[in-house]
């Protein structure tokens, strides 16, 4: 039974097993307020998504900390160089603190984390002088894994290998095992599902290729079952279903800093009428995608069920991998702490169009208070419904995920 501790002290919530069918669930240890940061907590891996990292968002390669300043996030984002940011003090990142692995120069927003992925996971997956060797194993598996998984991104191949690496560094590897098997597993035909809706129709044989190139690049005899096609399966299904989003943002956290400046009423509207414009141009520019984005195993989080009327949200606030839980409503002790899978638009459909999304996403079937009160609801759409029904959009699921 895991319990997590708040900003403040004393353990907020913890995780109780549920039933066979739903496993397990959060629940708050004591009241907690509506506001109230529940748990900060830190993934036990976590990677960027690959072809994030393709397009330049560059972010550091432990805690996915966006390294380009908010100006230079800005001007990326709007393909003009010559951008200028008003206020550039509240801009946080610290390029003087930044370092890169001597071998293979991946980038660290600091010394802590280049040392801790040199202790966790890097000196089996650091490349060194091949690091752009396109025949190096663990090269070849990445780019196997983008000519199957396109943006919008959800997982990443390099979360697995994350796994596979902590578990050859560790010393006491049976308590890394431990840990990974706290996560949720599903049997053997959701995890089918699970790959499916990954690597779309041709997942079979696409599975066997990234198991075949996943064994060339890190095979441990420890860790043979994870390799073998049932263990391989059920190691991309744990990913699949347990990775959580992570979002991060320099030009985030510079807005939210502005927003908190005190200033007189014309320059407010001015700075207001600024950031409004620069996201309706950088819209244009680069679409949706916005954020350093990549996914990671958070241990508590992953016990948080899912509700159409959630009592709590995740973000990313500190522009970094940490994982806050904030409640979005007064909860009573010994209450479940829920999120929503869903983002706010997908929430207000009809309980059937929720819980298509929630099937063909998550493969279970939601039986929330608000669906339970509109189970006598035809199971039918609107014509406006029927229209997007056809566009489960991933990247709706995602934003909803990376909420920064």
């Amino acid at each position: 039974m895991a319990a997590a501790a708040g900003p403040h002290g004393g353990a907020a919530a913890e995780a109780r097993f549920i039933s066979s069918a739903k496993g397990k669930g959060l629940f708050a240890t004591r009241n907690i307020r509506k506001g109230e940061t529940v748990f900060v907590e830190r993934p036990v891996v976590s990677s960027q998504f690959l072809w994030n990292a393709l397009y330049n968002y560059r972010a550091c390669d432990h805690c996915l900390r966006a390294l380009e300043t908010a100006e230079e996030n800005a001007q990326r984002l709007l393909g003009r160089s010559s951008l200028v940011l008003p206020h550039p003090e509240q801009c946080s990142i610290r390029k003087d603190l930044h370092q890169q692995c001597p071998r293979c120069q991946v980038t660290y927003c600091s010394a802590e984390c280049r040392q801790a992925a040199l202790e966790q996971y890097h000196q089996v997956l650091c490349l060194g002088p091949s690091r752009d060797d396109p025949t190096h194993p663990l090269n070849k598996l990445q780019e196997a894994w983008r000519n199957m998984h396109y943006p919008p991104e959800t997982s990443s191949i390099m979360l697995m290998a994350r796994m596979v690496a902590t578990i050859k560094q560790a010393k006491d590897k049976e308590w890394w095992i431990k840990v990974f098997s706290q996560f949720c597993n599903k049997t053997a035909n959701e995890e089918e599902e699970i790959v499916h809706k990954l690597l779309g129709d041709k997942f079979k044989g696409q599975l066997e290729l990234l198991r075949l190139l996943f064994t060339e690049a890190l095979y441990d005899e420890y860790l043979s079952r994870w390799f073998t096609p049932e263990g391989f399966r059920s190691l991309f299904a744990l990913v699949g279903t347990n990775g959580q989003g992570i979002g991060t943002s320099s030009l985030s956290q510079w807005v939210h800093a502005c927003d908190a400046l005190d200033l007189p009423m014309l320059q407010r509207e001015e700075l207001d009428a600024f950031i409004d414009q620069l996201y309706k141009d950088i819209e244009k520019e680069s679409g949706e995608f916005l954020n350093c984005e990549g996914s990671g195993l958070y241990v508590l989080q992953s016990c948080c069920n899912h509700s159409c009327i959630p009592n709590a949200e995740t973000s990313f606030p500190e522009n970094n991998f940490l994982l806050h839980l904030t409640a979005l409503e007064d909860i009573e002790a010994g209450e479940e702490i829920c999120i929503s899978y869903l983002d706010c638009c997908q929430r207000e459909r009809s309980r059937h169009s929720r819980n298509k999304i929630l099937r063909e996403n998550y493969l279970f079937t939601c039986s929330c208070p608000k669906c339970l009160a509109q189970a006598d609801d035809a199971d039918v759409t609107s014509d406006e419904e029927e229209e997007g029904e056809g566009e489960t959009d991933d990247a709706e699921l995602e934003d909803e995920m990376t909420d920064v």
